[in-house]
């Protein structure tokens, strides 16, 4: 989450995939809520490592880093502002390249989208969205194309070449997605200039020995307080099952108190005393609990309380909770390695 594994180290889009991810899982249902709990604490330690970091100070990103590249290449053909380009993608990757076109000032932006929602994509933030068969005209045209849907077609090198491009016009391929929307071997084509994962991360800027360090003192914090406050949990089964079992026994007598004595200010007196000194004697039992399972004794805690009680203490489940498998066009290619 923090995107210290990025091919651009600190990454601030891996951050928005995991919030997205979680969404969309419990939206279909499907986040258990000790994933929900590890979720948010990924969120919390991305927000810790960009804010208490040089990493959070750089903004950069895989999109943003293969951008520069192509600025730079491209110096001398033209300005980067007027570039046409095409667009692979309406996934949340693609909606974050189409921001930082639009933050460089390119305004010629096409889209097409294997799944047809182009039009859609475009409505929200502009550019002309692209039919299959104005597809080839536009590439034919553009001085940049940009692929970030990670889709099961792959532009082939034969493509590329059928397309006729006009000679000395050179075309600045951005491969974005994980699986190659663009066949590897397009390189080879003349007037066309490839960029991959591979290229972006060779020209991702070196970070800091120390605030790569110190990210990762971060994370390891968070982890440590997430492992605490899981391992704190599993003994709540144990906590709950003890109050019933108390409360009900004060139930009883509180019973037969008001029995004996009506609701006079004598009744209420003891009913008070009662709840506060079952309060406090519940108290050490709780906390000590909680210390137990921090020292991996959860099960010794358990068990001690069904042979005190006579009760039977639900266990926790060790299972592994399935996460949820929610893909999309435009997945960012690292987050669907993580």
């Amino acid at each position: 989450g923090a995107g210290l594994d990025s091919a651009v180290v600190g990454e601030r889009e891996i951050a928005g995939q995991v919030r997205r991810s979680l969404v969309s899982a419990q939206a279909e249902g499907t986040a258990s809520g000790g994933l929900t709990n590890l979720f948010q604490r990924a969120t919390r330690t991305a927000k810790d490592v960009g804010s208490r970091t040089a990493l959070g100070t750089q903004g950069k990103s895989i999109v943003s880093v293969g951008l520069d590249l192509v600025e730079q290449l491209m110096a001398e053909d033209a300005p980067f502002s007027e570039s046409a380009v095409v667009l692979f993608g309406t996934g949340a990757y693609a909606g974050a390249t189409m921001a930082l076109l639009r933050e460089r000032g390119v305004t010629d932006i096409s889209v097409f989208s294997q799944s047809g929602r182009a039009a859609e994509f475009v409505e929200a933030r502009g550019g002309a969205p692209l039919t299959p068969e104005e597809l080839p005209g536009a590439m034919r045209r553009a001085d940049i194309i940009i692929g970030c849907s990670g889709g099961d077609r792959r532009i082939s090198a034969d493509e590329i070449t059928r397309l006729g491009r006009a000679e000395g016009h050179t075309a600045y391929v951005v491969d974005l997605a994980l699986t190659h929307d663009f066949d590897p071997r397009i390189a080879e084509i003349p007037g066309i200039e490839l960029l991959t994962l591979e290229s972006i991360r060779l020209a991702a800027p070196q970070e800091a020995a120390s605030a790569l360090q110190a990210a990762r003192e971060i994370v390891d914090q968070h982890a440590e307080e997430f492992i605490a406050e899981r391992t704190a949990r599993q003994v709540d089964s144990a906590v709950v099952a003890l109050r019933q079992h108390t409360l009900a026994v004060l139930d009883q007598e509180l019973a037969k108190v008001r029995a004996q004595h009506g609701c006079t200010a004598a009744g209420e007196e003891v009913e008070f005393a009662l709840r506060r000194m079952v309060k406090q004697l519940l108290h050490l039992p709780t906390v000590r609990g909680r210390e137990l399972a921090a020292q991996g004794r959860a099960d010794e805690y358990i068990a001690g309380i069904e042979a005190l009680y006579g009760l039977t203490v639900e266990r926790p489940t060790t299972s592994a909770e399935a996460p949820s498998s929610a893909t999309g066009e435009g997945d960012c290619p690292i987050a669907r390695t993580a």
